[in-house]
């Protein structure tokens, strides 16, 4: 990685990872203002010490170039090198990283970067990070140690903060140093501050974002925070006004006049740009008043002593079990008298019956019974109320058109004419007029 023009190493033991980087712009390049940038860049070597700063932005990059002197190399003569090497990265005596560090590599055949901005309270407490290379070709592997030394700064915090969302980036781009560089160099020029640092880098998938698809070279966005000691020029306030925040609910992009100087090469969201004024951010501590809802102080807790009493529990005992029984049997045996014992039986209730009430309940018994009877068997006789009972012409009466034995299920009900026997034909009146043979 190639640093700009502008950036000009302070420590030229900072890019080899073994001293505190700083970067200065030049004047020549950049006018009256200097600017100091404490962002640490290092290549990985074998148990090496870094000083990264406590609240500034701290990058260190795992090169597979250099892994690869670790792993004996078994190509066929005239070929290259290139196999898969992936990283694993942990605190000393712990499976996990700290809070403050992530790492990514995005496949085997890119480099790993370590990067995350330190907090005050690890300030002077070296902290060890084991390095774990793995070749996946030959399954052989090669440790190594970073000491991260965090140092406190002379400017941290510094007051006001702006993070930006920037949205055609990926954060293993955004982490490299002359991409880095150049972004600052925007914001610098927008801000004009004396002092402006990198305080920390976080992908959108961090902070709840979807994953983007992949089309259109889709990028996943990344948030940079940056601060300076002089407050937000107007160019950044333009976010606050009420005309943008009402195109911002709109999801319409706000009109910002400084939005060409980063359009170039950064697309900025400036809906989801945060200005932190930590001058103006008043303590939240506030002295607790004693009164309703709040106990008193009690003093230290004092455990109950060894020597306890013993307790009878047989009186809980028929409190809780022998009292609510008596009571569910008392109940079951006033239902049970009620329902058994005090029952009028079937002749004191036909005793009380008028008889017309009675005669005309067996009828309907009888005639439930017969119907039910009736439909057990279907080869008895058809009820006279489906048959003919006088000749349509004659009046003579019909007897019956079929046996005993005769199959009556495919027996239409009701017959017509046709099928009716001695029926008589009724002579069809003739037209008028002459006939001839």
């Amino acid at each position: 990685m190639q640093l700009p023009r502008w950036w000009e190493l302070g420590d030229p033991c900072a890019w080899t990872g073994q001293g505190r980087g700083t970067r200065r712009m030049s004047p020549a390049t950049t006018g009256t203002f200097l600017l100091t940038v404490y962002t640490i860049f290092s290549k990985v070597h074998s148990d090496r010490n870094v000083y990264p700063s406590a609240g500034v932005l701290f990058v260190h990059v795992l090169e597979r170039e250099y892994f690869k002197g670790e792993f004996p190399p078994y190509p066929k003569p005239g070929e290259i090198s290139n196999d898969p090497i992936t990283f694993n990265t942990n605190l000393m005596g712990y499976p996990d990283r700290p809070g403050w560090l992530r790492y990514i590599q995005r496949t085997p055949y890119s480099d790993g970067v370590l990067y995350g901005s330190p907090t005050a309270e690890n300030v002077g407490k070296p902290t060890i990070i084991e390095i774990t290379a793995y070749n996946r070709r030959t399954f052989e592997t090669a440790r190594h140690n970073l000491i991260i030394n965090i140092m406190s700064a002379e400017d941290f915090p510094l007051p006001y903060q702006a993070e930006f969302f920037i949205k055609n980036m990926n954060v293993e781009e955004m982490l490299a140093s002359e991409v880095l560089g150049d972004f600052l160099g925007a914001v610098k020029n927008v801000w004009q501050p004396e002092r402006l640092n990198a305080i920390n880098i976080t992908s959108a998938l961090d902070r709840g974002g979807r994953v983007p698809l992949p089309i259109n070279d889709m990028k996943e966005g990344v948030y940079v925070m940056v601060g300076a000691d002089v407050p937000f020029s107007s160019c950044l306030r333009e976010v606050e006004n009420p005309q943008n925040q009402l195109r911002c609910s709109q999801e319409m992009e706000p009109v910002i006049t400084c939005d060409k100087k980063f359009r170039t090469q950064f697309y900025i969201d400036w809906c989801k740009i945060s200005l932190v004024d930590k001058t103006k951010q008043v303590s939240t501590y506030q002295e607790v008043i004693r009164g309703e809802g709040i106990l008193p102080d009690g003093g230290e807790y004092k455990p109950p002593s060894d020597s306890l009493k013993s307790r009878d529990y047989y009186t809980d005992f028929l409190i809780t079990l022998a009292v609510p029984s008596a009571v569910a049997l008392v109940l079951f045996l006033i239902l049970a008298y009620i329902m058994c014992c005090r029952r009028e039986g079937v002749e004191k209730r036909n005793m009380q019956t008028p008889d017309i009430q009675l005669v005309h309940h067996s009828a309907i018994q009888k005639s439930t019974k017969e119907l039910r009877d009736m439909s057990k068997n279907r080869e008895i006789a058809w009820p006279l109320s489906t048959l003919p009972v006088f000749h349509p012409v004659t009046g003579e009466i019909i007897p019956p058109l079929h046996t005993d034995s005769y199959e009556s299920t495919n027996m239409p009900l009701m017959q017509t004419q046709q099928n009716l026997q001695h029926q008589t034909q009724i002579p069809q009146q003739q037209t008028t007029g002459k006939w001839y043979p």
